[in-house]
């Protein structure tokens, strides 16, 4: 679907990154302001966050407006050169709201009320909310609409409430009208005729609510997609108030990646720019994978360049133990995002609070001030990205492999009674991206509908749910001359979770030449299954082949004994355990390798990521060694200013940008 004409993160950055983050000056003195001033030009930071949490401050009284710290604080933006990303704050309602109107906060599934003196307190099915809401966005927009520092919109924070209260339950009821229009088509859609739960009249109808036993596994599937839409509908209505006063001016709202809660495909229709927040552990030995299947996630739904709005310039403050990030690694992870796409590297937050519940999260200043490590570092980025943005700003970056990842077969196939638990779908879904991403292939993903003509592999780690419409777009790919291949589980139900005869589409099963699947075989943890050459995880099936397939690969002792694990028809594979890693990507190695698809350089050695972007390369060690990388010919590394021949050693965390 073509994106929305309109204003783009390209009219803000304008040749450069973006650079700054989230900046809360209403903690601090205004004397500190004008220090912040002098160490973001020092830092080399353009762009900075304001208001995301200042609903109190803004509206301190029902009706009473204080607007005058935050002219200064435009002013002062404006005056340093260093542009205002103006956020509605509205994700954090003040104490006097819930006071007078208790119906604007949110009800958890046992019916109790989520208080203030967090944040996020709001229901997103609440009137008075929405209209409160509303109405502080209208003022704010109408007096900065003309403000010279205005660059960009950001509406709320992180939208991820969810609410089981009457208000919600109402809404509820509306939004199934408009799905299914009678009381039938919902019965037929929801099964309920099983366990006597059949609805004679939309009032019985609520919310899945905590119950005896098991519930409604199509009603929970179609709470996330209204709780989705219920959120969308608060997002649009503050973006619609901001553009009708800003045509010019783009939008956003933070994604958190991979969040169970939001259809992050139709939220990013709805999107100028698409923006997330990214945290990998520092401790983790796979972080850098698991930031670069976000990244590629983005850029994705971006269709484009991206904006990482929040990132940790040190520690986090809400795991168990809270690492900080060893010397180098913030510098190599905030280029890896660049590498994959985005043309803004922000964090949260800028100054490092002194008081509250993210005291100890880090900032780009931290305690220790301009002499501290996080900050001198952020300084050498500033410079990095300065000297990078006008060789790689806009520019795209190519793949030939795509992701298939879809938000409803993900809470369809969450559902608490299913066949494994242990079956985690992001944990799938990183293991197919992990591998690809060690093969040094570089991915888009899209979701099922998807027009996949432009790629020449498409993998499906696995899509639980499938659309008749998500069927009919695979093979099409593959009789248009594509590559497939596809993981356990996929193919299983359709939209509204309803068991495909045979356990599995039959147009897929045909696809993949298997017969029938007699049955699924979940692993127990730690459990490991034998196949021809390799071991499986997590699950198997009993398949039986239709005698169709070009090739199989064989389990080997127990139950499954000579049964197929794996099996090609043509350019379609069907994989039916989760390899162990390294096979896993030695299978989809060779089925890229014979879609025609290879690494940007072959022969890297371990721990080097190798990404294009436009005309420029980039070269990133993910490890503390020094590595020597062989780059045959003679380039030009933007970021040491050097002429590079032929090889390159990039030391610890090392980083080389190489353009013609």
């Amino acid at each position: 679907m073509p994106r929305r004409e309109g204003p783009t993160l390209a009219d803000v950055t304008r040749g450069r990154i973006l650079y700054g983050g989230d900046y809360n000056p209403e903690q601090w003195p205004e004397e500190t302001w004008h220090e912040d001033v002098r160490l973001m030009k020092e830092a080399g930071v353009n762009s900075v966050t304001l208001g995301v949490f200042s609903w109190s401050k803004l509206e301190p009284r029902p009706g009473e407006r204080d607007f005058g710290w935050l002219d200064r604080l435009m002013d002062l933006m404006h005056g340093a050169g260093v542009g205002v990303v103006l956020a509605t704050p509205t994700a954090s309602p003040p104490p006097w709201l819930g006071h007078l109107h208790p119906d604007t906060l949110p009800r958890d599934e046992d019916g109790r009320t989520e208080w203030w003196g967090g944040r996020q307190h709001f229901s997103h099915s609440s009137a008075t909310y929405r209209r409160h809401a509303a109405a502080l966005t209208e003022d704010l927009a109408a007096r900065y609409a003309d403000h010279p520092a205005l660059t960009l919109w950001h509406i709320n924070n992180e939208y991820c409430t969810y609410d089981w209260g009457d208000e919600a339950a109402a809404r509820f009821r509306g939004w199934l009208r408009r799905r299914y229009g009678t009381l039938d088509a919902l019965n037929t859609a929801w099964g309920t005729a099983f366990w006597s739960q059949g609805y004679g009249d939309w009032a019985e109808v609520l919310p899945p609510r905590r119950a005896h036993y098991l519930k409604n596994p199509t009603q929970v599937l179609d709470f996330r997609r209204f709780t989705s839409d219920m959120l969308l509908e608060c997002y649009t209505a503050e973006r619609d108030i901001v553009r009708r006063h800003t045509p010019h001016v783009p939008v956003t709202t933070n994604f958190m990646p991979l969040w169970a809660g939001q259809d992050a495909w139709r939220w990013a229709e709805e999107e100028d720019v698409v923006s997330v927040d990214l945290y990998p552990d520092p401790r983790d030995p796979l972080g850098a994978q698991s930031g670069a299947l976000v990244q590629d996630m983005t850029r994705s739904q971006a269709r484009g360049p991206w904006m990482l709005m929040e990132q940790a310039a040190g520690a986090v403050n809400w795991r168990g133990v809270n690492h900080p990030k060893p010397r180098g690694l913030n510098r190599l992870w905030s280029l890896q995002a660049v590498a994959r796409g985005a043309d803004a590297v922000c964090y949260f937050q800028w100054r490092q609070s002194r008081q509250g519940a993210e005291k100890f999260h880090s900032g780009m200043v931290g305690h220790a001030g301009e002499e501290g490590r996080t900050y001198r570092e952020a300084k050498r980025l500033g410079a990095d990205l300065a000297r990078i943005a006008p060789h790689v700003g806009g520019a795209p970056v190519a793949a030939d492999v795509a992701v298939l990842h879809d938000w409803h077969s993900w809470w369809a196939g969450d559902q608490e009674a299913r066949p494994s638990r242990e079956v985690d779908y992001p944990q799938v879904l990183g293991a197919w991206h992990r591998a690809l991403w060690q093969a040094r292939l570089t991915t888009d993903f899209a979701r099922p509908t998807h027009d996949l003509s432009a790629y020449r592999l498409v993998v499906v780690p696995q899509l639980y749910l499938l659309t008749d419409a998500a069927v009919d777009n695979l093979l099409a790919y593959v009789r248009g001359g594509g590559t497939l291949v596809c993981g356990f589980l996929t193919g299983v139900a359709d939209e509204d979770d309803r068991v495909r005869p045979g356990g599995m589409d039959a147009r897929l099963r045909a696809l993949f030449g298997i017969r029938t699947l007699h049955e699924w075989w979940p692993l127990d943890p730690g459990e490991t299954t034998a196949c021809e050459g390799f071991r499986g995880t997590l699950w198997s099936e009993e398949l039986e082949a239709d005698g169709t397939a070009d090739e199989t690969v064989p389990y080997r002792g127990g139950e499954l004994d000579g049964l197929p694990a794996v099996l090609r028809k043509g350019r379609a594979w069907y994989v039916s355990t989760l390899p162990e890693p390294e096979a896993l990507r030695a299978l989809l190695t060779r089925a890229a390798g014979e879609a025609g698809v290879r690494p940007v350089l072959d022969g890297l050695p371990d721990r080097i990521e190798a990404v294009r972007r436009g005309e420029v390369l980039f070269l990133l060690n993910h490890g503390r060694e020094p590595v020597t990388v062989e780059v045959p010919g003679t380039h030009r590394d933007l970021l040491s200013r050097t002429t590079v021949t032929d090889r390159l050693t990039l030391g610890r965390y090392g980083v080389a940008v190489l353009g013609p």
